[in-house]
């Protein structure tokens, strides 16, 4: 009954902006029921105490309460009863959390830089704007999100994604967009006098419109830039073939398990490099020597580190 409910509430409600990626309907459903539950609940509950209130009320100045005793069938059901309602929702709500965290084979990837008060996103072909993203309709969309600055937070109303961008670590988000349109960005974390101002557009296009776009006048790619990086800072230590030198090797090093000289392990993600190549002496893998990396920490602009 209550699924139905929320279900009812979802087809007739108009009071939340429209639905725009894979994950919205799933996410206005969730709200839509606990409203639903909220609203049973509240009515049941303040409607019970009303009626209480009326019918055990003292009608005179020589009424007693009544000893009452423990109800211990009724006490573990109006714990139980909710316990599995919670429980319930949180399962309900991770899995449609986990749809923003799960990485998608051939996403189109899309750095999103946080400052004061701007958002900057730079393609995988070299091109940058400035508070636009544009992405094609019904393919999977990976953000890749640092902060300059603050703290930020990433936020599409309409396709119910939100992200906090924090200094010095990388975020990842991931969507598709469903409907061509144009849709608002906002920064949802106050940073400052201009945070109000800290918005831009997300534009969804056809994908040969995409392509069109995304390949005009565009510049040289964050690949070859982080291979000329790789050529001139880190060749002398590190191959890409596999071999070992004073390093280990950058082939196959990405989304690996890594086992560090403590005999710890840990994902080589994109948190995990960035560290490395600013402090590689936090995590050294095993069987190579602390301190025969030198720290860039200092030397490499934040955006020599992403590319």
């Amino acid at each position: 009954m209550l699924f139905w409910l929320a279900s009812k509430a979802q087809a007739q409600s108009s009071y939340l902006p429209v639905q725009a990626s894979d994950v919205a309907e799933s996410y206005d459903t969730l709200f839509n029921f606990l409203t639903v539950v909220s609203i049973i609940a509240f009515v049941v509950l303040m409607g019970g105490m009303i009626y209480f209130i009326f019918k055990y009320r003292r009608r005179s100045d020589n009424d007693k309460t009544a000893y009452i005793s423990h109800n211990h069938a009724l006490e573990f059901l109006w714990s139980f009863i909710p316990l599995v309602v919670f429980l319930g929702v949180f399962y309900w709500g991770w899995k449609v959390y986990e749809k923003t965290r799960i990485n998608v084979p051939g996403a189109i990837e899309v750095n999103v830089l946080g400052e004061k008060w701007t958002w900057t996103m730079e393609y995988n072909t070299g091109k940058k704007t400035l508070n636009e993203l544009t992405i094609p309709i019904g393919k999977p969309v990976r953000l890749i999100m640092r902060s300059k600055d603050v703290l930020h937070s990433f936020f599409v109303p309409s396709f119910r994604v939100k992200q906090d961008v924090v200094p010095g670590y990388i975020s990842k988000l991931n969507f598709t967009a469903t409907k061509v349109g144009r849709y608002r960005i906002f920064c949802a974390e106050y940073c400052g006098t201009g945070h109000s101002g800290m918005m831009g557009w997300v534009n969804v296009v056809e994908e040969y419109e995409y392509e069109d776009w995304v390949n005009e006048l565009a510049a040289k790619s964050p690949v070859a830039s982080g291979e000329e990086i790789y050529k001139a800072r880190c060749a002398v230590c590190h191959t890409t073939d596999g071999n070992k030198m004073v390093g280990p090797s950058f082939k196959g090093v990405f989304g690996r398990e890594t086992v560090l000289e403590d005999g710890s392990t840990v994902r080589a993600d994109e948190n995990y490099l960035r560290e490395s190549i600013l402090n590689p002496n936090a995590k050294v893998v095993k069987g190579y020597v602390k301190g025969q990396m030198p720290l860039f920490q200092g030397t490499l602009e934040e955006e020599q580190v992403t590319h």
